[in-house]
């Protein structure tokens, strides 16, 4: 009886054995791939990163390089001048490589540019300094002469120095000296002459006398002596405002009182002028003063009360 189902049995187990088998196999499958997808996206990564830290080498490389072709142009100043064309190429070839490394790029072609540059910059060094050992016995020779230049800069300088003080002494001892300065108000008495007055009433004329010291260092001749007389407003008291009633002191266009043409002949010259009050002009009371000049020098100088 139990013989003949045995055979059903198998027949019904087998199937799903395969099933199973199938499943099993498939589910190795699936991990082993899955197993490679991870291992093959962290290698990736790891490439990723290399490439990066070799973008960031190179570039570090270049700034590097480009750092030290400056300051090699910086150490030997003026002479880079003559060397403008290589490097502007220096320049220009590392722009070059900037770019490529900021976009798709290749490390060998990086790299064989890079060495290219280094070789050009290695070979304006050389030129530099042969550059620089040619104008180096130019230079000591320039420096030699420049120092024998100073010296006689020096003695040249102080030798101006001497001739100025010299000459400013000799401009100061030439110009005209005054002494006895005397400001007076007068009246006319008719024949009996003038008659001082202290009083602003009976003021009609200013009186100055003063004398001219001899000195030898001016130049004899005709020279115009030119008077000043301010009131006690300050208003300088003046014939005319034309200009032929004015000169010039220090480049400055002033207005006289009283203009004197005196003949000097290097010895004491005593002097008198006079200010004449027009007949409608009324005198203020308080303190007068007067100056005197001669080109652009003020040689003298006196003060009038008027009662």
């Amino acid at each position: 009886m139990d013989h003949p189902n045995t055979p059903r049995e198998n027949t019904t187990k087998n199937p799903s054995t395969w099933l199973f088998a199938t499943l099993a196999i498939f589910a190795v499958i699936i991990i082993a791939l899955s197993i490679w997808l991870i291992s093959v996206k962290s290698s990736l990564r790891l490439l990723e990163i290399e490439k990066e830290e070799q973008r960031i080498a190179l570039q570090h490389e270049v700034d590097s390089l480009i750092n030290e072709h400056n300051r090699t142009k910086a150490a030997y100043g003026f002479l880079a001048d003559s060397l403008a064309k290589k490097d502007s190429i220096i320049m220009a070839n590392a722009h070059e490589i900037r770019l490529l490394l900021d976009e798709q790029w290749e490390y060998q072609k990086v790299k064989k540019k890079l060495a290219r540059l280094q070789t050009i910059s290695q070979s304006y060094i050389r030129q530099m300094d042969s550059l620089y050992n040619v104008n180096k016995e130019l230079v000591e020779e320039n420096e030699r002469i420049r120092e024998e230049m100073v010296t006689e800069k020096k003695r040249v300088r102080e030798l101006n120095k001497t001739k100025e003080e010299l000459s400013g002494k000799m401009e100061q001892a030439a110009i005209f000296r005054t002494f006895n300065v005397d400001v007076k108000g007068v009246r006319n008495r008719g024949s009996r002459g003038e008659q001082e007055v202290d009083k602003a009433s009976k003021t009609e004329r200013i009186k100055i006398c003063f004398t001219l010291a001899e000195n030898s260092l001016i130049q004899p001749g005709a020279k115009n002596i030119y008077i000043r007389i301010a009131a006690p407003d300050s208003k300088i008291l003046i014939k005319s405002r034309d200009d032929a009633y004015s000169f010039i002191y220090k480049g400055e266009r002033l207005q006289y009182s009283i203009m004197e043409v005196v003949d000097y002949q290097n010895v004491d010259k005593e002097i008198c002028v006079y200010w004449d009050k027009r007949d409608t002009q009324e005198l203020t009371r308080g303190l007068y003063y007067v100056d005197i000049y001669e080109g652009d020098h003020q040689i003298g100088e006196a003060n009038l009360v008027l009662k």
